[in-house]
């Protein structure tokens, strides 16, 4: 007989050794209370294209960089949308979930990011500065990321990894979105310490920046959180887009913030359930 309630397929690797951050422990809070309303198993993101036929919908969380298992995040992306999987966050997110051209076309657009190109022919299109950060566009959790001087970028600009100013910001601020609702923020006031985060207030001019990049990407389900860095001139710039599977620091949240943000998740997942498989 069929589950009285939705199955699902919670993607995530235990065992991946993030820097100064604990992944498991944050999906093991939350299948903790996912649990309460769903039936739910997870499975290790190289075993979820062989299981995922068996559940209602499949929670990519975190799963760690796709780099470092491609071919199968290849597999399981062409067999899902073959076979009408759904998928949450769902597959047509156009951020960091297929890599990070976004942000070469986002600032050729004149949107608010860190200056980026990608190619030699560009490279006067970014400010003056005394060093450069080069890094993949498939890239990860700083995998691959090299400093550089001027004098290096011609001949590491080959269209497979973006180019940016080093900038000295002030601090790095997070957004976390479910569907297009923001939930919290948090910020690094130490540049030199990124993981010790606390709560960030934002101000509506900081709401604004941040959900004009979650309605550029057009999700109608899913989490989302939208990293800047706060430029010495006040501005914010984006620094990444994460529409994969971001990261929470559900840790640096006060109790009742970390309740709000579960009820919102339950409440998301079961839109999604009940939408149609194609949103």
């Amino acid at each position: 007989m069929p589950s009285a309630r939705p199955r699902l397929l919670y993607v995530t690797d235990l065992a991946y050794p993030a820097r100064g951050r604990r992944y498991c422990d944050e999906d093991i809070f939350l299948t903790s209370r996912l649990r309460e309303d769903f039936d739910l198993a997870l499975c290790h993101p190289l075993d979820t294209a062989a299981l995922m036929d068996a559940f209602d919908a499949v929670v990519v969380r975190n799963s760690g960089p796709v780099l470092g298992y491609r071919a199968a995040y290849d597999d399981f992306r062409e067999r899902a949308v073959a076979g009408g999987t759904r998928v949450y966050n769902p597959l047509t997110g156009k951020a960091d979930m297929t890599g990070k051209q976004y942000l070469v076309d986002l600032s050729a657009a004149g949107h608010p990011v860190i200056p980026t190109v990608d190619r030699p022919a560009d490279l006067h299109r970014l400010p003056k500065a005394d060093a450069y950060v080069v890094k993949p566009k498939l890239g990860a959790d700083s995998m691959g990321l090299e400093i550089v001087p001027e004098d290096r970028l011609p001949g590491l600009a080959d269209g497979t990894v973006l180019v940016q100013p080093r900038i000295d910001f002030t601090y790095e601020v997070s957004f976390c979105f479910v569907d297009h609702d923001f939930q919290y923020a948090l910020y690094a006031p130490h540049p030199d310490r990124r993981w010790q985060l606390e709560p960030y207030r934002p101000t509506p001019a900081d709401l604004r920046f941040a959900q004009h990049f979650i309605d550029w990407n057009g999700l109608g389900h899913g989490i989302q959180r939208v990293d800047a860095c706060r430029a010495p001139d006040g501005e914010l710039l984006l620094v990444e887009l994460e529409d994969l599977n971001p990261y929470l620091s559900l840790d640096a949240l006060g109790e009742e913030d970390r309740q709000s943000f579960v009820a919102a998740l339950k409440a998301s997942l079961a839109r999604f359930l009940d939408a149609a498989p194609s949103t």
